[in-house]
């Protein structure tokens, strides 16, 4: 669906290009390469736009990242939304790792985690995006521990077991997934990691 604002007239004149499609570009340029090796002649030819036009929609180059981030958790990371509302731990699990299994398998984007890419990335211009990436993770965490503590009170996780250590656990296979898919990783070796997960899973 366009954006309202893809047809807003700039100083007279209608934009030449579309928002979103060009966000959509955006977002795949920082998928493939990360923040700071996605260069701004990278961006502006994917996206169809001039350096100018680039920064008069957008903003800078971390503005357009945040914006493409937003992008990337409302389209590609929907799923994470849902699977909490799953009624055990298990399918919270299942949900997330087939999640970030389709996303892996699928042959329109780049393989790997948005979010670990960039939060990889080691030069000073990168830092707020790190610090970013890690805010918007520790949320999303924060929302899995939440629902696997009531998972525990409802006696589902074994005795001993911490619903953070769980979590982190879980998170550690979906980075492992990722991992494996931007290194080549084949749809039936990144089926068979799930399944294994999934046998080794501590509850029922």
């Amino acid at each position: 669906m366009n954006s309202p604002c893809s047809h807003v007239a700039t100083k007279g004149r209608p934009r030449e290009f579309d928002l979103d499609d060009a966000l959509a570009a955006a977002l795949r340029v920082f998928w493939q390469h990360g923040y700071e090796a996605a260069s701004m002649a990278e961006l502006t030819a994917a996206m169809g736009i001039t350096k100018p036009s680039l920064y008069a929609a957008f903003g800078n180059k971390e503005a357009l990242f945040h914006k493409a981030l937003d992008l990337y958790e409302r389209e590609k990371l929907a799923y994470m939304g849902t699977a909490v509302e799953a009624p055990t731990a298990r399918q919270v699990a299942e949900r997330l790792l087939h999640g970030a299994l389709q996303m892996q398998m699928s042959t329109c984007d780049p393989k790997g985690c948005l979010g670990v890419i960039s939060s990889v990335a080691c030069g000073a211009e990168a830092e707020p995006i790190k610090a970013e990436v890690v805010k918007r993770r520790a949320s999303s965490e924060a929302a899995l521990v939440a629902r696997f503590e009531k998972a525990k009170a409802a006696g589902e996780l074994p005795e001993g077991m911490e619903a953070a250590a769980l979590v982190k656990y879980l998170i550690v296979l979906m980075q492992g997934l990722a991992l494996q898919g931007g290194s080549g990783a084949t749809c039936e070796e990144l089926q068979q990691l799930v399944a294994t997960s999934m046998a080794m899973w501590p509850t029922k």
